[in-house]
């Protein structure tokens, strides 16, 4: 399916990231990029992934045209980060830190990889939202504020891009079994369920699909749109 197609994933070393990853290299990508903030995370069994060290905190100051020396057909923006706290008791530090990464890392990435789809005359790009960017929650004013501000992104740069034959869409997932619920206590696990109509969390696997469906054949006239992966949590 996507024979001869090059893949950057930001934050492959993480549930979602792995995920999307390996299903893309079962589906037959020629190459597949990904980024991390430290090479000790990369597991021996993505051997398969060429990973790229990056802090896209401080990506900024960073030599993009040196680390990045290619061109990429699929864009995938996945990386997040979460510091999660009442507003008020929230510093500036945290606010900052996951609106960089969340965000404007991908301002970023985005200028250095879209200028080489649009020469091509092809590409798609995917970001990773969330359903909370769509309801809200509490404790997570700047994870919600990055993810909410996503969609707004997503599409403008689909009416800039898509007569170049470029997508843009982003798949918003609900609650996934990742790193971060398997922080959750049961108590706050059995919480979530009940909210669920299917009783059930995601899987990975449920988003890699989604992002490859975007990045496919079938989604050749899609784009701007948010694909929501939740289960029923949010019908939006």
């Amino acid at each position: 399916m996507f024979n001869d197609k090059k893949l950057l994933v930001t934050g492959g070393t993480g549930s979602i990231g792995n995920s999307i990853c390996k299903y893309f290299n079962n589906n037959g990508c020629k190459e597949i990029f990904s980024t991390t903030t430290n090479l000790n995370k990369v597991k021996s069994n993505q051997d398969y992934i060429k990973f790229k060290e990056l802090n896209l905190d401080n990506i900024e100051n960073s030599d993009l045209e040196e680390i990045f020396d290619f061109d990429v057909d699929f864009l995938v923006l996945n990386a997040g980060l979460n510091r999660d706290n009442i507003f008020l008791r929230m510093s500036s530090q945290d606010w900052n830190s996951v609106i960089n990464v969340n965000l404007n890392s991908s301002f970023y990435l985005l200028k250095h990889f879209v200028k080489k789809m649009v020469k091509k005359r092809f590409g798609r790009v995917v970001f990773i939202s969330s359903v909370v960017a769509h309801t809200g929650n509490p404790g997570q004013v700047n994870y919600t504020a990055s993810k909410a501000a996503i969609s707004g992104l997503v599409k403008s740069l689909a009416l800039e891009l898509s007569s170049r034959n470029i997508t843009v869409n982003s798949v918003a997932p609900g609650f996934i079994e990742s790193n971060m619920t398997d922080k959750l206590t049961d108590q706050q696990k059995n919480t979530i369920l009940d909210r669920i109509p299917m009783k059930k969390l995601g899987d990975s696997v449920d988003v890699a699909k989604a992002v490859g469906f975007l990045c496919s054949d079938n989604a050749n006239y899609i784009t701007g749109q948010t694909l929501h992966v939740n289960g029923g949590l949010a019908l939006i």
